[in-house]
């Protein structure tokens, strides 16, 4: 039998999974492509005077594993602002005791009576009023600096710039949730510093996320969104990132690290939270990633549904992912090299049919639950 004699929805199906095939290859060329442009040599490294600014709620062993990994920094001009949102766990004790040690340390307090559910952008914002210095870094309680470069390796992006965007890779355990976890990190990492790339920024991360002080008070802080408990870093980026005032720094330098959710239920309240600022951004963002979603999510469908009504012939369909599969990883190799996610390169496929039920799955979780807080 040929492909002309099958019947007309057998041939719909063919047709979604080689339309998709194609979106989703020129996606990839257009946005995942030329990485390596982005990496900036260690001769521009600057010293400029940076506030660093972490917010923390009951993060009391964080802070005394990854605090002094900040102080220990090698960057001769920086202060490092800790905003205490309400800790009852010791954190306002060891934080008194660490100001007093290091007067590079500036603790902003914040009593459980002075919050009313405020949340993690009203404990920023005192942090950023607080700050001496125009240059702003960002990082949370939970992650740490790759190494004692990461301040001068984010800086030095500054130059001729008001926005830097980092990239955090998450450490996880050996298993189905913590290779989810990995390339779920990776990909959002691949689409926001592609996007940033091509001149169209979107979002940044708040583990690793630069700014000057100009650049908050123009926009009026997160006065625009506020009442969403999340998006103190996509919906910010959204509201005030441009082509010509944006860089993107991707020096293994640059890179902060923390540990992934090690349980389903976590991660997925962890999700929920970073997802329910979605409904928020522009509709150009959303157009374009909930395209790329739903292309990913008809290709695998169309795919499987052609194989189980023309099994005779699964060879053609079974192809077309299969040439989707080739051209993705020829082209996110090098990008997986430089995001620290090499496992990617190696069992693509396997990482890819993870993404795909995870696109499938979480959209229907996440209608049952919104989040309350931030910790």
């Amino acid at each position: 039998m040929i492909l002309t004699d099958l019947a007309l929805e057998h041939l719909i199906l063919l047709g979604a999974a080689a339309f998709s095939c194609i979106l989703l290859i020129i996606y990839y060329v257009v946005y995942f492509t030329h990485f390596s442009k982005l990496l900036i040599s260690k001769e521009d490294s600057t010293t400029m005077p940076v506030s660093v600014i972490v917010a923390a709620r009951n993060e009391l062993k964080n802070l005394e594993k990854n605090i002094p990994l900040i102080l220990n920094q090698d960057h001769p001009n920086f202060e490092l602002i800790i905003i205490n949102d309400g800790s009852f766990d010791g954190t306002k004790d060891y934080l008194k005791q660490l100001a007093l040690d290091d007067t590079r340390v500036k603790v902003v307090t914040l009593e459980l009576n002075e919050r009313f559910q405020k949340g993690k952008k009203f404990a920023l914002t005192m942090g950023i009023k607080a700050a001496t210095h125009e240059h702003l870094l960002f990082t949370d309680a939970d992650c740490q600096p790759n190494n004692n470069q990461w301040i001068k390796a984010m800086t030095s992006s500054f130059e001729q710039k008001s926005i830097v965007l980092g990239y955090s890779p998450l450490l996880v355990k050996n298993n189905i949730l913590g290779s989810l976890i990995s390339y779920e990190t990776f990909h959002t990492g691949l689409q926001y510093i592609g996007y940033a790339k091509k001149g169209t920024p979107y979002m940044g991360v708040g583990r690793n996320l630069a700014y000057t002080k100009a650049t908050f008070f123009a926009n009026k802080g997160f006065a625009s969104h506020q009442h969403i408990m999340s998006g103190d870093d996509d919906l910010f980026v959204q509201e005030v990132a441009t082509k010509n005032n944006t860089a993107v720094c991707i020096d293994p330098d640059s890179f902060t690290l923390s540990q992934g959710e090690p349980s389903w239920s976590k991660w997925r309240n962890q999700k929920r939270r970073h997802i329910s600022t979605s409904s928020e951004y522009k509709g150009k963002f959303k157009r374009l990633l909930g395209f790329y979603s739903l292309a990913q999510i008809v290709l695998y469908l169309a795919v499987i549904l052609f194989c189980i009504v023309s099994p005779h012939l699964w060879y053609v369909a079974v192809a077309i992912l299969t040439l989707k599969w080739i051209i993705q990883w020829l082209i996110i190799w090098k990008p997986s090299q430089l995001l620290n996610a090499k496992k990617v390169g190696y069992v693509l496929h396997y990482y890819d049919i993870l993404y795909t039920i995870y696109l499938m799955l979480f959209g229907i979780f996440n209608l049952f639950k919104r989040p309350k807080t931030w910790k």
